[in-house]
């Protein structure tokens, strides 16, 4: 049987992240497992061609790191006093990459996720997370659909 000690939630700290967290709050109750919340801040240097001078890009992910953990400081408040086997993380740089890193640094068993996060041009230009982690993942990755909870 599969065991599962170590559960990874990437949340973008949408609405969607909180209407998802209560099934990833289950599958660790279940399981007993550890569970890792990790929020990616989007690295804008890699689109280059913008013609933003550097040290601006600096200060705005600096703000984005700040004001990540603020937001994941509200969500752990608010809903993470039922699990008390939770660690937070928060880095800076393509979600994919990131999060395929962290199931590796963090012998993650499972990633629990949501289908849905940018719409429309965002989604066409940064492409579907969920998608590429599903493609790419060595763990198993269980997607909730947000727009579905109730």
């Amino acid at each position: 049987m599969l065991e599962i000690k170590n559960i990874l939630f990437p949340c973008d700290l949408s609405k969607n992240s909180a209407k998802i967290l209560p099934h990833v709050l289950l599958a660790a109750e279940k399981h007993d497992s550890s569970l890792f919340l990790l929020h990616v801040v989007e690295d804008l240097a890699k689109w280059g061609t913008l013609h933003v001078p550097h040290p601006t890009l600096d200060r705005f992910k600096r703000e984005a790191l700040e004001g990540a953990e603020k937001a994941l400081d509200d969500l752990c408040e608010t809903h993470m006093q039922s699990c008390p086997n939770f660690k937070r993380l928060i880095v800076s740089g393509d979600p994919v990459t990131e999060i395929l890193k962290a199931v590796d640094e963090h012998q993650i068993d499972l990633v629990i996720m949501g289908t849905h996060g940018r719409k429309g041009l965002e989604h066409t230009l940064f492409g579907s997370v969920a998608e590429n982690v599903i493609k790419k993942a060595s763990v198993p990755v269980m997607v909730v659909n947000p727009y579905s909870v109730k």
